[in-house]
């Protein structure tokens, strides 16, 4: 894959036809290494996000072993992955897909309720009667508080019936797990203090003994529009969450960041097919990386990389449409450009790499992309620019 000093340098090197991923590995191996240093437990990388096989390979050399997956395509997908320790997470599975599971090697399966966890006893039972092996997470659920997308109102128990099922679970797991989604990009920690005092509450009430606790998702990455707390506060609001729990000293920890790892990773370089006022008609859209930016509110950080032009020149809040036929694609942003914006310029749309590609489809025809790896830093970021990506960006820069 070529490789350029940043996205201005391709454009210089040559004007695509097609929109381009601008991978940044090096800012997902960034991420992993925070996770790392900052959370005690297993960081299970939610699968979903970005299946890259240039990022997936840059969080494995950052040390990721743990993958959450949601989906057979995803376990057969990474259980190619050496070492690789897969939880199956989505609490709704098919009988098929918990039995061929088990059969690729996971042990590890949430559920929320007491139909599914029949399911997941009857799928891996063998001719010497139920599995011994199984790892199994009740997916309780907790309020979502400051979160761009909640979850809590399709995956998730709660009151006496979660009681229940924890005790039932206990019964036949091997080891026994909790688990909670807080929501997707979740801003602020006092989400993860809400959840774990839910957590508590429930676990004295059961009165089972609980083996692993799984914090989930949720943790966020900076756009235009959102800019999260420290993540340092998110890790110090679990931390304290979890001194109160009842569970023994010795439990294990687990969490599954999806976003925060890879957001930073990739970006959009697009092509400005015609301006119409503040409006931008673009090589890419809703129905290709942008589906955040067009349903759900996302603001990516934007910049013109086709031409120079001053710190101070004039500036124009733009609104983005797609390349489809239809009257969807749209992106209403704003995006903040340079004014003298227009018909064959290229703009870097950054911050995608998580969910981006994962959700482009090819609506029309389009959808297809030509990727670069990009040496530069992303445009916004979570984590201070460590020496380890100092010497890869120096590394690179001198093939």
């Amino acid at each position: 894959m070529e490789r350029f000093k940043c996205a201005a340098a391709l454009i210089t090197a040559r004007r695509p036809e097609k929109p381009v991923l601008g991978l940044r590995p090096h800012a997902a191996g960034r991420a992993a290494r925070w996770f790392h240093a900052n959370f005690d437990g297993d960081i299970a990388y939610a699968y979903k996000a970005n299946s890259s096989v240039f990022l997936i390979g840059a969080l494995y050399g950052a040390g990721i072993r743990h993958f959450d997956v949601a989906s057979l395509p995803e376990i057969e997908d990474a259980a190619t992955i050496p070492d690789a320790k897969l939880h199956f997470m989505h609490p709704v599975k098919a009988r098929t897909a918990i039995r061929r599971a088990y059969e690729l090697g996971v042990r590890s399966f949430s559920l929320d309720s007491l139909d599914e966890l029949q399911k997941i006893v009857e799928e891996t039972s063998g001719k010497n009667g139920p599995a011994r092996d199984l790892e199994l997470f009740v997916r309780v659920s907790v309020p979502a508080i400051n979160s761009l997308i909640p979850l809590e109102h399709k995956f998730g128990i709660a009151g006496e019936a979660a009681t229940q099922l924890l005790i039932a679970t206990r019964q036949v797991a091997s080891k026994l797990g909790i688990t909670f989604h807080v929501g997707s990009q979740t801003t602020t920690p006092d989400a993860y203090t809400a959840a774990l005092k839910a957590v508590h509450d429930l676990i004295v009430h059961a009165g089972v003994v609980v083996d692993v606790l799984d914090v989930g998702g949720g943790f966020p990455s900076r756009y235009s529009n959102s800019e999260p707390r420290p993540m340092t506060d998110f890790m110090a609001a679990i931390e304290e969450g979890i001194e109160t729990l009842p569970v023994r000293e010795d439990i294990r920890l687990m969490c599954e960041p999806g976003r925060s790892l890879v957001s930073e990773a990739e970006s959009l370089i697009a092509r400005v097919d015609t301006r119409r006022g503040n409006h931008l008609y673009i090589n890419d859209g809703a129905y290709g990386t942008l589906f955040d930016a067009a349903h759900l509110g996302f603001v990516f950080p934007t910049r013109l990389v086709s031409k120079q032009v001053s710190n101070d020149a004039p500036t124009n809040s733009f609104e983005l449409w797609g390349p489809t036929c239809d009257s969807i694609d749209h992106m209403p942003g704003p995006f903040v450009l340079p004014d003298c914006i227009d018909e064959g310029d290229y703009i870097e749309i950054g911050n995608i790499g998580a969910y981006g590609r994962a959700l482009a489809g090819h609506f029309n025809g389009y959808g297809t992309y030509d990727e670069v790896i990009l040496l530069d830093e992303p445009q916004l970021t979570m984590y201070e620019t460590d020496d380890a990506d100092t010497a890869t960006a120096n590394v690179e820069q001198m093939r």
